[in-house]
């Protein structure tokens, strides 16, 4: 009757460990999520880097990571994406540099028209030590930035009439981002600049509350901008970064694999996203000329020179030296 007794309890006992520990072995297994959010559609250039990047870090963490993608401004607009960040309510997202002068004033320099000459260049300074400061700039504000995406060179686009020199502009309402440089730059160019987000934009262009837009060419067409644009002139007036970034708190709750797995796909699909844009580009502006829009290639010296004093207004804001490394010079 005792043995009986013991082998009944040592059964129990046993159960009862497999019962304890079963559901701190799951809770082990499953992966933490991540949620990335930005604006654009699922085949933009950010959907497709994302995607990159999701498909690497559940390889390279061993599935330990699983990073969940939410475009279309589907958790807000680009500001709320970094303010959700910052505070910790979401934990990743993918914008532009347009927004981040507020919370980091550096990027401001990005802003400056036609700063940027070239990709090579630009690469060589966003990949190295002047881009890490800016990326790190962001830790007082309790973002981690991991890498610069691409955006784009911006090129604009309008409803009335083709745009080939500064004084055609004159008095068309465009859609900027909510950044001061932009907004100087238009008007000293002579248009009426509006700030507008992003998720607005199209039924504002097709209600022709907004005459025009500018972005870079991947956006204007995955955003279907050719329906309620005729006319795309090819400025390239600003060159636009995108900054990968992951609330502080966040990323100081991964392991040291995990950090690791994280930036290494970060810096990984950043090189594919960049790639994606530049063998895109051509096939893009054919599909443009062919869905209707009527393209021009404005002499650009002439809107550096119309754009001067934007850089005189706003040198001793982001600096002598900051601008001459973005430059190249």
């Amino acid at each position: 009757m005792k043995k009986t007794s013991v082998t009944i309890l040592g059964f129990l006992l046993a159960v009862g460990a497999i019962g304890w520990a079963s559901p701190s072995a799951a809770v082990e297994q499953k992966a933490k999520m991540l949620r990335v959010g930005h604006t654009l559609t699922d085949d933009s250039h950010y959907g497709v880097g994302l995607k990159k990047f999701a498909e690497l870090v559940k390889v390279k963490s061993n599935g330990t990571l699983d990073v969940q993608i939410f475009g279309n401004s589907k958790l807000g607009n680009e500001r709320d994406l970094i303010e959700g960040v910052s505070l910790g309510t979401i934990e990743m997202c993918l914008t532009s540099t347009g927004p981040l002068p507020s919370f980091s004033k550096s990027f401001m320099v990005f802003d400056l028209p036609f700063i940027v000459k070239d990709r090579r260049s630009i690469y060589h300074t966003l990949d190295g030590k002047t881009g890490q400061d800016m990326l790190d700039s962001l830790s007082q504000k309790g973002i981690k930035g991991l890498v610069f995406f691409e955006n784009g060179f911006r090129n604009l686009t309008d409803s009335r009439r083709p745009i080939n020199t500064p004084a055609d502009l004159a008095g068309l309402k465009i859609r900027v981002m909510e950044n001061p440089v932009h907004m100087e730059t238009f008007r000293v160019l002579g248009a009426n600049p509006s700030p507008m987000p992003f998720g607005e934009l199209f039924t504002a262009l097709q209600q022709k509350t907004m005459d025009g837009q500018e972005n870079p060419l991947l956006i204007i067409k995955t955003s279907k901008f050719y329906e309620v644009q005729k006319y795309l002139a090819l400025t390239g007036h600003f060159y636009s970064p995108a900054v990968l970034m992951i609330g502080s708190k966040t990323y100081a709750s991964l392991t040291g694999a995990q950090q690791k797995a994280l930036m290494d796909s970060a810096k990984e699909a950043r090189d594919f996203e960049r790639k994606f844009i530049i063998n895109s580009e051509a096939s893009i502006l054919a599909d443009l000329k062919k869905a209707g829009m009527v393209v021009t290639t404005p002499d650009k010296a002439a809107f550096q020179k119309a754009a001067e004093p934007v850089y005189i207004k706003f040198e001793p804001e982001i600096g002598k030296d900051l601008i001459r490394q973005v430059r190249g010079k």
